[in-house]
């Protein structure tokens, strides 16, 4: 729509044409399609403050609009380049987020991530404590040894160099087994705790040194741990051995228990389809603890039901 006299905007008179019809130019302008336009509702006079907020409004909705399309355009090379902008060195109060920014970072916070191995709870404890069945040490007695000599003067000794090239000794308390070796080495087995597997040891040595030996009582050392526990309910060891085939063997035509490896701590586990479970390979007592409180969880996840 186009207006002839503008003049009454800036304070002046306005030129009203006459009525009839002629005009000082000698022109008659042209006519709007809509007719002649009444613009008495204008006002006669602008203020210089009312300019200036006009003004000053317009600058502060062109920098918004600037500022946002900025926004946008980085948040779009983020996107492309994988790397989000740093919104944390701005200031809370007087840079502006445009809220696709936001929708984005809320979106990253639950990208799906890798796949983790599932941790085992801890907090859930069993109350089963396995009960220790053997216990193998060595000691070196620090002397040669003639075994054939030892076989026939001591009790409870048998020598066959051509089955084992071992004098096997035997004791009623504790009930244990050692294996003499004419090196000075020998093996104790059958103990049911360390204390007397220690003891044990110490009567064989004993034993030695009577026959007119100088043997001595060097380097004790357990070198293995077995224990076993029922955990009460029947297991499923098919599903839990395709579950764990990282750590664990299932061949029911060779074994009828499922090895399972340990990594932390290094123990053996023969897990049985009744819930018997055998622990070997420990070095301590703690070892064998922590294992079974580590499998537990584990196989009541398979529990037969």
């Amino acid at each position: 729509m186009c207006f002839q006299d503008v003049s009454f905007i800036f304070g002046e008179d306005p030129q009203v044409p006459p009525q009839d019809g002629s005009f000082e130019g000698g022109e008659e302008p042209k006519k709007s399609l809509d007719g002649d336009l009444d613009l008495s509702f204008l006002p006669d006079d602008l203020s210089s403050q009312e300019v200036a907020n006009c003004s000053a409004a317009g600058h502060v909705m062109a920098d918004a609009s600037e500022a946002v399309g900025h926004d946008e355009r980085a948040l779009n090379v983020s996107q492309d380049s994988g790397i989000g902008p740093d919104y944390s060195t701005q200031n809370s109060t007087g840079s502006l987020q445009p809220a696709g920014s936001m929708t984005g970072m809320a979106a990253s916070a639950f990208c799906p991530m890798t796949p983790m191995t599932p941790m085992t709870p801890v907090n859930e404890r069993s109350g089963i404590i396995p009960q220790l069945q053997n216990i193998v040490s060595t000691v070196n007695l620090g002397c040669p040894l003639d075994l054939k000599f030892i076989a026939l003067q001591a009790r409870n000794a048998e020598y066959n160099p051509k089955r084992f090239a071992a004098v096997i000794m035997r004791i009623r308390e504790p009930r244990t087994t050692a294996l003499i070796f004419s090196s000075g080495k020998m093996v104790c087995t059958g103990a049911k705790s360390e204390e007397q597997s220690r003891l044990a040891a110490r009567k064989y040595a004993r034993v030695v040194q009577k026959l007119g030996f100088p043997a001595r009582f060097l380097d004790f050392k357990i070198q293995n741990m077995v224990a076993s526990c029922d955990v009460c309910f029947p297991i499923r060891l098919e599903g839990l051995v395709l579950t764990h085939q990282q750590f664990s063997s299932y061949e029911p035509e060779l074994f009828p228990g499922l090895i399972y490896r340990m990594v932390k701590p290094r123990i053996v586990l023969l897990i049985f389809v009744s819930g018997k479970v055998v622990l070997t390979g420990a070095k301590e007592r703690e070892e064998i603890y922590d294992a079974f409180e580590n499998i537990y969880p584990i196989l009541k996840g398979f529990r037969k039901l």
